[in-house]
């Protein structure tokens, strides 16, 4: 028998040999099964708290980055379940997941649960291909700002607005004075600014799938899961094991990727926590609940935009 024949046959005695022993390798690291990491990104974009972290690039990056460490996934899937936010932290999460697929040469398939909207439809944006449920929220492909107008207000209560700065538009659209017609046309050329690089963005993205009037399509409008499909904005209609198992059968492995942990079971940095507002000085803590409470209510509002 040749050198090669007899080190071939050593090699199919071995393998038949520890065959029996891999029911006890954990099934995520068994190349027999299709592995799908999930990535869960939840929440409104930016908006932010100690106690109520929101979805930014610095609390997702470790566990993006822990999603394309797996060498024998197929692909991976981001469940998304957003109405927006910051245009910034949206830009940033997509940067970083085209970053990762590119990098790692992996498919990237985004599921959209109750909403992908605004900012988490630009995440969405980010992926190979966009599944929805027929009645998830999709689109917002716009920019929203808004504020308050107390002058009138504290004028009626005989308060003063005393206001000093250095720098002609430093307290641009301050809620206290009147709205200067100069200060609204400014924000709106930075909005359009913004909006021209969001449209561009889902242009490059989704190219000739778009079907639709451009006036419709980036009108900030959103449309159900169903109708989105009709306009070119996901690929498919359905849910993440659905689809996955019908993919790539029913032995598909779809560990869920969470934020990593320290030895104690804390958030490592980078993650928001109770433990960064639990110093020696109760007052923190207070400050920690109204800015959570302000934060909370500014999330409300988000998700109320769409019916959600």
């Amino acid at each position: 028998m040749s050198e090669s024949g007899t080190a071939a046959r050593v090699r199919d005695v071995c393998m038949r040999a520890i065959a029996p022993l891999r029911v006890l390798v954990p099934r995520r690291f068994r190349s027999d099964q299709p592995l799908i990491p999930v990535v869960r990104l939840t929440g409104v974009i930016g908006f932010s708290t100690p106690l109520r972290p929101g979805l930014t690039l610095a609390g997702v990056a470790r566990t993006l980055d822990r999603a394309f460490a797996f060498r024998n996934a197929k692909a991976v899937a981001i469940a998304i379940n957003s109405p927006g936010g910051s245009p910034v932290q949206s830009h940033l999460i997509f940067r970083r997941i085209r970053e990762l697929a590119a990098e790692k040469n992996r498919r990237v398939i985004a599921f959209v649960e109750d909403a992908a909207a605004s900012g988490g439809y630009m995440i969405a944006c980010a992926a190979d291909e966009i599944v929805a449920d027929p009645h998830s929220v999709v689109g917002s492909v716009g920019v929203v700002g808004g504020s308050f107008g107390l002058d009138k207000a504290i004028a009626k209560l005989g308060i003063e607005r005393r206001l000093y700065t250095s720098g002609e538009h430093k307290a641009m659209l301050d809620p206290f004075l009147p709205e200067n017609p100069d200060d609204v046309a400014r924000v709106k050329k930075l909005q359009r600014e913004i909006h021209d690089g969001f449209i561009a963005l889902v242009k490059s993205r989704r190219g000739s799938k778009l079907n639709g009037a451009e006036e419709e399509l980036f009108s900030g409008e959103y449309w159900t899961g169903l109708r989105s499909l009709e306009l070119g904005l996901v690929d498919a209609l359905g849910d993440l094991r659905g689809v996955l198992r019908q993919r790539y059968g029913d032995k598909v492995v779809t560990p869920l990727i969470s934020a990593e942990r320290g030895w104690l079971g804390r958030r490592l940095p980078g993650i928001g926590s109770l433990d960064a507002m639990s110093g020696s000085h109760g007052e923190l803590l207070h400050a920690g609940l109204t800015g959570d409470l302000i934060s909370a209510l500014e999330a409300r509002a988000l998700w109320a935009r769409y019916g959600l």
